[in-house]
């Protein structure tokens, strides 16, 4: 058995080798305190393993040109499975985290667990013959999933507004390990999006981050001192029953009064919207019955230019607004990323949020948090889900 302490070290000196890209032994140095032989020694078992590659010469600081290193993109791959409410993706990834191709899936009624476990075993398949990959060589399979949901246990417990009634109390990590016969981890989406979205920061060096997904409801993950911050419960939609109006509204017939998933949610914007049909509001819409207005027509008016369709969206975009200063205030990220189907609506919808968000953040002439719609976007949870599995990797 290898020495605890020093196989610690090497997986975090395999990790940080990972993480930056590329490196040189000096910077390694820095980082890690152990001697220069007991780097080298390291060194040369990763090189031996295969699990990092020497990718050339660095700049010279005034003697030999040093060495640098980077995590072999080819010694294992990644699958990571993106479930959301209006669509899932499945990536398959290499070990710098490069997406080698993907597809996708509209959630419908009829998209049931087992009927996505059979898309993705046939996709994966279709995928690794494609990259000439054996299905050896796969590390196994990330989920990151709309919650609430049991990472421990696996089990995707009961989400709302699923256009299909099977997903409740899914035990979705065993199933697929069943009928793949790979290892399997799972995890809220909003999680794996900023675990992704830090990834593509990295040269940035932030470690405090908080995201923000507003789409069919509001989700959030906060990152502190680089660690995800995970409480007692699963807390991902935790932040759409934050109250922006004593007394407001309510969505559905569940949760507080004036929440924010009531004023910043897709089922809340068609709601609103239905609302001012019935009472004569012009618009370019359809000439249907209120009620069969959906976010869809929405986003047709919206590229039209319809003047009301677009007041209602950037309301929504104010009510986001609200809702992030509130949640900057409290945690004094470094970076915020705003996404999700609301936001992506339009560069207006960002725009006005972070706008609204700004006005309303703690005046302090040394904090200027940096507001971002991410780098990955819509691919970042998918993406995370996948680097769950490269943080886990043994060596």
């Amino acid at each position: 058995m290898p020495n605890p302490s020093l196989y610690s070290i090497k997986k975090q000196i395999y990790n940080r080798i990972a993480y930056l890209g590329t490196v040189s032994k000096a910077d390694l140095l820095e980082h890690f305190s152990i001697t220069s032989s007991s780097m080298t020694r390291i060194l040369e078992e990763l090189l031996a393993q295969e699990l990092i590659l020497v990718s050339g010469l660095g700049t010279s600081t005034g003697g030999r040109k040093p060495i640098l290193f980077q995590a072999n993109p080819s010694y294992r791959y990644l699958l990571g499975l993106d479930i959301s409410r209006i669509s899932s993706s499945l990536g398959l990834f290499d070990l710098q985290l490069n997406c080698l191709s993907s597809v996708h899936w509209e959630m419908s009624p009829e998209l049931s667990p087992e009927r996505l476990i059979e898309l993705v075993v046939k996709e994966t398949a279709i995928l690794l013959q494609k990259h000439h990959i054996q299905y050896e060589q796969l590390l196994g399979l990330g989920i990151g999933a709309v919650g609430p949901l049991d990472s421990k246990t696996g089990v995707i417990l009961k989400p709302k507004y699923f256009l299909s009634d099977a997903w409740s109390s899914v035990p979705i990590c065993r199933l697929f390990a069943e009928r793949m016969q790979l290892p399997v981890k799972l995890d809220n989406g909003a999680n794996t999006a900023l675990l992704a979205e830090h990834w593509a920061l990295r040269d940035e060096a932030c470690k405090n981050m908080l995201y923000v997904h507003a789409g069919v409801n509001i989700r959030s993950s906060i990152m502190s001192g680089g660690q995800i911050i995970r409480g007692t419960a699963d807390t991902e939609g935790a932040i759409g029953q934050m109250i922006i109006q004593t007394g407001g509204r309510r969505l559905g017939e569940t949760g507080n009064y004036g929440a924010l998933e009531a004023y910043v949610s897709l089922p809340s914007l068609e709601e609103r919207i239905q609302s001012q049909l019935r009472i004569g509001r012009e618009s370019s819409l359809p000439a249907v019955p209120p009620e069969h207005i959906t976010f869809p027509a929405l986003l047709e008016a919206l590229e039209r230019n319809d003047s009301f369709v677009r007041e209602m969206f950037l309301e929504t975009a104010s009510y986001l607004g609200v809702g992030l200063a509130n949640m900057i205030n409290t945690l004094l990220p470094e970076y915020v990323i705003v996404g999700g189907a609301l936001v992506n609506a339009d560069p207006l919808v960002y725009e006005t949020a972070v706008n609204v968000a700004r006005k309303n953040i703690f005046d302090s002439p040394s904090y200027h948090p940096v507001f971002t719609p991410g780098i990955l976007r819509e691919e970042s949870a998918m993406t995370g889900a996948a680097l769950q599995l490269l943080q886990d990797l043994e060596i």
